[in-house]
């Protein structure tokens, strides 16, 4: 079975008398260990399939379920309890606490789960060395470049070992030769680490690293290049390429 299954998710928004749907009955399968990047125009719904499936938002129909717990279906307490132990987030601009060390960066999330000291000293040790920056654990955001930062960020998202990590533009703030060093980290970790990843981004050349790659138009996920073989759902059969 997919860690994730993604069925017929529809979102909208309303404003003023217009509605939007940028989500419309999307269907999709993500196995364990994949690495999938979605693109698509400004507005077209990448960042709100990718708050969906990190539970921050809720569809207004359809499903996802991950690793068997429909995450749709559970309450508000119960969801903010999962997400705590099953999703890593990384951000644009590393959304790091600047008057925290990378260290303590690294393991805040941690303090949500119960976990003794000594175990949560393991875990930011393993995440900040899987990133080369275990010699920076000392250092506030303001003592490092951006690439630094957003390496403490990748840490940070990786460090509560998640079934999924989402990646929101995680190179969008960074110039050409630190995105490739950013990009190829993820690549590793998700090799090296088998973490499932899901990635938005505008940039193709970025989206190439994926296994598998998607594009949203006018609400249908449209897959764009494939290094492994999809899995098609009966209900993405019959859409053709639209997943």
């Amino acid at each position: 079975m997919p860690l994730v299954v993604i069925n017929n998710l529809t979102k909208q928004y309303h404003k003023g008398g217009e509605t939007i749907t940028p989500l419309d009955q999307v269907s999709l399968d993500i196995e364990q260990g994949e690495f999938l990047s979605l693109m698509g125009a400004s507005g077209t719904g990448k960042s709100t399939l990718l708050n969906l499936i990190a539970s921050i938002d809720h569809p207004d129909s359809g499903s996802i379920c991950v690793d068997g717990v429909e995450i749709t279906n559970l309450s508000r307490s119960k969801l903010a309890r999962w997400r705590a132990a099953n999703m890593g987030y990384i951000f644009q601009t590393h959304n790091l606490v600047p008057v925290l060390t990378a260290y303590e960066n690294v393991e805040l999330p941690l303090l949500l789960l119960p976990m003794s000291r000594v175990e949560r000293r393991k875990r930011v040790e393993v995440a900040l060395q899987a990133v080369d920056l275990l010699d920076r654990a000392d250092h506030y955001p303001r003592q490092m470049s951006g690439g630094q930062e957003q390496r403490v960020g990748i840490a940070r998202a990786i460090v509560k070992h998640p079934k999924i990590v989402v990646a929101d533009e995680p190179t969008g703030d960074l110039d050409p030769e630190t995105s490739d060093q950013i990009l190829a980290l993820l690549k590793r970790l998700n090799r090296e680490l088998d973490i499932t990843m899901l990635m938005v981004t505008h940039d193709a050349e970025a989206a190439g690293i994926a296994d598998r790659q998607f594009c949203l138009d006018h609400g249908k996920l449209v897959q764009r290049f494939s290094s492994a073989k999809p899995v098609l759902t009966a209900t993405t059969a019959t859409q053709g390429e639209a997943l």
